[in-house]
């Protein structure tokens, strides 16, 4: 057993369901949460003291609060030990595949998922980032690799 809870959730198939729609909600915000990361940072905002503004208001998120992306923010996090360990960009990428999958057969649309899934096949294709836990997307902001991508697809 993996997780510390069980639920049950209906017929054959459903907890799949649930799992897929957990991990993508998970690959999206772990996105937002390093563009929101980001963006006060290249603000003038120190990254621990936005990480502490972000869990005490609404933005709050398991991404930001137990495995922000920046490094340094949080000692335990994947960030903070050169993205090593953690949950591997493959297995996010795979997770979200699976979730666009499911929606088309459930038909309901997910609006970000295909644009999520383009950064995380950026990363999962990239050498240096394919090995590192998925909270990795936030070197794509930090370093400008991801403007460099979009900018040369433009």
């Amino acid at each position: 057993m993996m997780g510390k809870r069980i639920f049950h959730c209906g017929p054959q198939g459903t907890g799949l369901a649930a799992k897929l729609a957990n991990n993508y909600l998970l690959a999206i915000s772990n996105i937002a949460t390093a563009e929101a990361m980001n963006l006060g940072m290249k603000s003038g905002l120190d990254p621990a003291v936005l990480a502490q503004i972000i869990n005490a208001g609404t933005g709050r998120c398991w991404s930001s609060e137990v495995n922000n992306p920046v490094p340094g923010v949080q000692s335990a996090a994947p960030a903070s030990r050169k993205y090593k360990g953690g949950f591997l960009v493959g297995h996010m990428n795979k997770d979200l595949r699976l979730a666009i999958a499911a929606s088309s057969e459930a038909k309901a649309p997910l609006l970000l998922g295909p644009k999520a899934e383009e950064i995380y096949t950026t990363l999962e294709n990239n050498q240096e980032t394919r090995s590192c836990d998925f909270s990795v997307v936030y070197r794509l902001l930090d370093e400008g690799v991801w403007y460099e991508t979009a900018a040369s697809k433009i």
